[in-house]
């Protein structure tokens, strides 16, 4: 039983995330939650040896927040947030691996996991708003929020004080035994939960009072789905920075790929005993693999020729899907498979694109074309930081500032 309990925790922390590039916001906050409660889950109904937690835990973190990071190269369109969260993002994956490596908890302290909430935010203005009304000042200053007054004090009560919130509340605000149940306690304490809850109505109501009386017009209904719209890119200037990547083999993207397999690989190794290769070695292989993969995606690209209409292809499916990779590392314990990212079929190939000849019916209506293999994307098409807001309505709040 304590098998199927962690197999079934396991998969819920690897099967939620991959809702990520098309739900952000409730995906997101759903794997928090399970990552939150998965350590007391074990506790309370398994009797599994708990010593190697925190690797795993940090491993599966990563993971979940790897697909987010991917997620907003295909959904961002704000450079400025992007580029905040790309930081956030690097500064945290060094300082879980600096703490994988050293074993130091006041690491994590040191470089707390910022981009989580703040990416969490950006979706929520999502929700209601177009993100390009946020100025500069506006997205820092809610970053810098984020970091000092949330994760700062959250990363050192769970790192370095080494406290359990539900530990807390049971023992030193309630006076029980952790054992104790919740049904029981609120037994007990009737009117302490009864103004728990006529708070948690009034703090309803007046975030509904804020969001239709204080914030800006909406720009759109509320909505938690990205659809990757079209771009506000012009599609020449698509084409002329993928014409760009062309025959080069050493680019920033590569560099980027490198950075980011390797850390997360050296993470996700610490989970396995024995593991021969070291962070070093790991980095190399990294390395050699993606370089062999961009030489025979350059060779794939000069065999069978590159087209404009290929060129548009690509471009359109970058808009709409997420390239994945696969790597397997070899250990004495057995192959280590690592995927990261989500391919999105039907965006792919399953919406319904114009189509000619048979596909078109007497209304004038086209039918689905299947979807096409294809060769995976070098590059994908990242945020502008020339592109234009559209469907503004007025100024998002008393930070922004005219673009």
């Amino acid at each position: 039983m304590d098998l199927v309990i962690f197999g079934i925790v396991v998969l819920l922390r690897i099967g939620v995330p991959l809702f990520i590039p098309r739900f952000p916001l409730p995906a997101m906050i759903l794997a928090m939650i399970i990552d939150a409660a998965d350590q007391t889950i074990f506790q309370a109904y398994t009797n599994l040896d708990l010593t190697n937690y925190q690797s795993y835990d940090k491993a599966l973190d990563v993971y979940y927040l790897a697909v987010a990071y991917l997620s907003t190269m295909r959904n961002w369109r704000h450079q400025v947030a992007f580029d905040t969260s790309r930081f956030l993002w690097y500064y945290r994956l060094v300082g879980v691996t600096l703490f994988e490596l050293l074993h130091i908890r006041a690491i994590l302290l040191i470089f707390p996991n910022t981009f989580e909430y703040f990416f969490d935010f950006y979706q929520a203005v999502r929700t209601r708003w177009n993100p390009l009304r946020m100025s500069k000042r506006f997205v820092i200053g809610a970053a810098a929020l984020i970091w000092i007054a949330i994760k700062l004090p959250q990363e050192y009560w769970i790192h370095v004080a080494q406290l359990d919130t539900t530990d807390f509340v049971k023992e030193d605000l309630f006076g029980v035994p952790v054992e104790t149940g919740w049904g029981e306690i609120i037994s007990d304490n009737p009117l302490v939960f009864a103004v728990l809850l006529g708070v948690l109505i009034v703090a309803v109501f007046a975030v509904r009072h804020v969001i239709r009386n204080v914030l800006p017009d909406k720009d759109w209904n509320f909505t938690f789905r990205e659809d990757g719209e079209t771009s506000d890119i012009a599609p020449e200037r698509l084409s002329e920075q993928v014409r760009s990547m062309r025959g080069r083999i050493l680019t920033i993207e590569l560099v980027e790929k490198t950075v980011l397999l390797a850390l997360i690989m050296i993470i996700f190794v610490r989970i396995v005993p024995g593991t021969p290769a070291g962070p070093f070695e790991q980095t190399v292989m990294v390395a050699i693999f993606l370089i062999l993969n961009m030489l025979v995606s350059e060779a794939i690209v000069r065999l069978m020729g590159w087209s404009d209409q290929v060129l548009q292809e690509n471009i359109e499916r970058a808009r709409h899907g997420m390239v994945y990779f696969n790597l397997a590392l070899e250990t004495r314990a057995g192959p280590i498979p690592l995927k990261m990212g989500v391919l999105d079929a039907w965006h792919l190939g399953l919406r319904g694109e114009a189509g000619t000849g048979a596909g078109e019916g007497a209304s004038g209506a086209t039918a689905p074309r299947a979807a096409e293999p294809y060769f995976s994307l070098r590059a994908a098409p990242l945020p502008d930081s020339r592109a234009s807001p559209h469907n503004c309505k007025a100024p998002f709040g008393a930070l922004l500032e005219p673009s």
